[in-house]
C-alpha cells in the first residue's frame, strides 16, 4: 500500500493509545474505514482489522482475521507485519484456550532471520508454553531473551536458560 495509507494507519493506532474503553467500537470503525480503502483481497486490511479487534479485547474475533490475512499472503506483502500477525495470532490463540496452536505457529519463528520482534516471539511463545504446563521451557525462552539486555551476567543467564531445558547428565 502507499505511504499515505500507512501513515494514516499509524496515526490511528497512535490515537488509540488515548482511547477510553467505551471508544473501542469507534476505533474499530476508523480501522474498518481504512481497511475498506484497500482491494477486497488485501491481507493488510484483514491484519489491521484483526489488530483492532484484538487490541479492544476480542481475541475470538481477531483469530479468524489473522488466519485469513496470513493465508492471503500477508508475509509476502510485509514480512514484518506477517511476523507480527503470527505473534498476535499466537497470543490470541492462547487467550482463547488453544496455546498448543500458538506454540506450533511460533516455534519456527525462533529460526527466522533476526529482527526487533525476536523478544516478542520468545515472550509470546513462553506464555503459550506456560499455558500448556511447560513452564521450564517458557522460562528458558524468557531468560534467553533477557540475557543480552542485562548490563552484567549475560553469559551466566544464557547458560542458566539453556540448562533449564537440556537433559541432565
Amino acid at each position: 500500500m502507499d505511504q499515505d495509507w500507512e501513515d494514516r494507519v499509524t496515526a490511528a493506532w497512535a490515537a488509540f493509545d488515548d482511547c477510553a474503553e467505551d471508544e473501542a467500537a469507534a476505533f474499530r470503525a476508523v480501522i474498518d474505514t481504512l481497511a475498506d480503502e484497500l482491494p477486497a483481497d488485501s491481507p493488510l486490511g484483514l491484519f489491521e482489522r484483526a489488530c483492532a479487534w484484538d487490541s479492544t479485547g476480542h481475541s475470538d474475533r481477531a483469530v479468524p482475521l489473522y488466519r485469513e490475512a496470513l493465508a492471503r499472503g500477508l508475509s509476502r506483502v510485509s514480512g514484518y507485519k506477517g511476523r507480527r500477525a503470527k505473534i498476535q495470532l499466537s497470543s490470541s490463540l492462547r487467550n482463547t484456550g488453544h496455546p498448543e496452536e500458538g506454540v506450533k505457529l511460533l516455534s519456527p519463528e525462533l529460526l527466522a532471520p533476526s529482527d526487533e520482534l525476536d523478544d516478542a516471539v520468545r515472550a509470546t511463545l513462553a506464555l503459550c508454553l506456560s499455558s500448556m504446563g511447560r513452564d521450564r521451557e517458557g522460562l528458558s525462552l524468557v531468560l534467553g531473551a533477557l540475557a543480552p539486555h542485562l548490563p552484567r551476567y549475560q553469559r551466566s543467564m544464557a547458560t542458566y536458560a539453556r540448562l533449564l531445558v537440556e537433559p541432565e547428565d
